[in-house]
């Protein structure tokens, strides 16, 4: 699957001579309220990823079980070292879109020539845009559907450090419309992951009361399942600050200041792991398995059953 996915990747890139870079033209990235457009970063950044991805699983098979290694060579027809070599170049070679003036990652190419507005600019009745505009004005908007460049942060938030994440959260998240069930937990994870809480917060509610409170005037479409789980997210992820670093589970967290406490479970590695959050601190009670070490806001602690 991953050699199909690669040779696809390798058919979709051009290689510009401006650039000297791999580019991806005519792309709708995670913002659909754009389209063909050229250089998403998101894309990009996934493209590059996958291709990296199938070349670690290659060499991770290849060594551990050469006679399935060469069956797959069979069945696939891979020619190893020329498609190595290319996804490799591929790889290393992707052209990523950035504002040197701004210190951002762009959405993509193109994206400052539009008028740069924040949500704040628009009009009560002109909201949610995709049901009061004309596809034309939305396309020709910097108006965001739903987290793009930021989605690509959360999905890679080890290579960046807080201040970057900060940086593209300040620019991008002013303009998201999140008119998709898709976006508010996103932004509540980042927002707490830079120290923003009452955004967070404000996030968390906006997915946990997307239908309840029809937030997008489209519940006659049926439930947001997908709310459902950016609640989780939220809590989880946000609030909670889970996180799995080289097999072992992590958690920063803070309570927000409309709360008491809260508490979730999770199922991790045959172990059922209950955290609780209160004023007096974070505490982890094992329901189910074998004790655990995890760390609490960078404190290693075993997680063993309740007295």
């Amino acid at each position: 699957m991953l050699i199909g996915i690669s040779r696809f990747w390798e058919q979709r890139v051009n290689w510009s001579k401006e650039k000297n870079k791999y580019v991806i033209l005519g792309v709708t990235g995670p913002n659909e309220y754009e389209n063909n457009v050229n250089n998403n970063w998101y894309t990009n950044t996934l493209g590059a990823w996958t291709l990296q991805f199938s070349l670690d699983a290659i060499g991770k098979v290849k060594k551990q079980s050469a006679s399935r290694f060469a069956e797959i060579v069979k069945k696939t027809n891979f020619d190893e070292a020329k498609e190595v070599a290319k996804w490799k170049d591929i790889a290393e070679k992707m052209y990523y879109p950035f504002d040197d003036k701004r210190g951002v990652i762009l959405q993509q190419d193109g994206f400052l020539d539009k008028e740069i507005l924040t949500v704040d600019d628009l009009k009560p009745e002109d909201r949610p845009i995709n049901q009061k505009w004309s596809w034309d004005r939305i396309l020709r908007s910097c108006f965001i559907k739903q987290a793009d460049v930021l989605q690509g942060i959360y999905l890679f938030e080890d290579r960046f450090d807080k201040a970057t994440i900060k940086k593209n959260f300040d620019f991008y998240e002013p303009m998201t419309v999140h008119e998709s069930s898709l976006s508010p937990c996103v932004h509540a994870i980042l927002a707490s992951v830079i120290g923003y809480k009452e955004k967070a917060y404000e996030m968390y509610l906006r997915t946990a009361r997307l239908d309840l409170d029809d937030y997008n005037n489209d519940t006659e479409d049926g439930c947001h399942i997908t709310s459902m789980a950016g609640t989780w997210m939220s809590l989880v992820k946000g609030f909670g600050g889970m996180r799995v670093k080289d097999g072992v589970l992590h958690f920063n967290t803070y309570l927000p200041d409309q709360w008491k406490s809260y508490s979730f479970r999770l199922e991790f590695r045959d172990r059922i792991i209950k955290v609780t959050v209160a004023k007096d601190g974070t505490t982890t009670t094992l329901e189910h398995g074998e004790p655990i070490e995890v760390y609490i806001n960078n404190l290693k602690i075993l997680t063993t059953f309740s007295s």
